[in-house]
């Protein structure tokens, strides 16, 4: 059966292919082995080999032999590269444009909500008009603005930060924590999860 289209771009075949694509082309320098993609972007084996193999087919992607693994790559000679690297950037980069951009010494968790979130999740609505960013940890924050700043620079969108210490996540007591977490968020950067690693 098959899926509806991702609410964030309804254009691209399915939410896997398009984070797939978003990843490949927002890192064309690295190249990735099909395990580590899957666990990356939480999407199961199988299904991530079917987009591969079409993507591949395509010549969106690269991939080669080594050993038993499937190395795979972004393909920037493509002719699309250019204009489909900028279209999932402003799409799907957010998860990793806010990962990269707010990993920072303090921060023990980065969670976008709001209105990206809520498409993300496949709630149907407007395009997003800014991305709201949670960043929880004692990181400073001139830092977190600054990042707020880059993250804008590279999506082209507006980006709002804020900032909550480890305890008012974890017991909430003001009415935006609450509400984040009774609604869509994603987690896009967990400290705890990759030291515990």
């Amino acid at each position: 059966m098959r899926s509806d289209g991702p609410a964030l771009m309804p254009i691209f075949r399915s939410q896997h292919q398009a984070e797939l694509l978003m990843w490949l082309l927002l890192h064309p320098e690295q190249e990735y082995g099909v395990s580590e993609l899957a666990k990356r972007l939480g999407v199961p084996l199988t299904t991530l080999h079917r987009e591969i193999v079409r993507l591949d087919d395509a010549a969106l992607v690269s991939s080669r032999s080594q050993g038993r693994n499937r190395l795979i790559r972004a393909n920037p000679g493509h002719p699309a590269a250019g204009a489909l690297t900028q279209l999932l950037e402003i799409t799907f980069g957010p998860r990793a444009v806010i990962a990269e951009e707010f990993a920072a010494p303090g921060v023990s968790q980065v969670a976008i909500f709001g209105s990206w979130a809520a498409r993300y999740e496949g709630e149907t609505g407007p395009p997003p008009r800014d991305i709201d960013v949670l960043v929880v940890g004692a990181a400073d924050r001139a830092d977190i603005y600054d990042a707020a700043d880059r993250a804008s620079a590279r999506l082209g969108i507006e980006v709002n930060p804020v900032l909550r210490s480890e305890r008012q996540w974890i017991e909430p007591a003001d009415a935006l924590v609450m509400q984040i977490k009774d609604s869509a968020h994603v987690v896009v950067l967990d400290a705890r999860d990759e030291g515990a690693g």
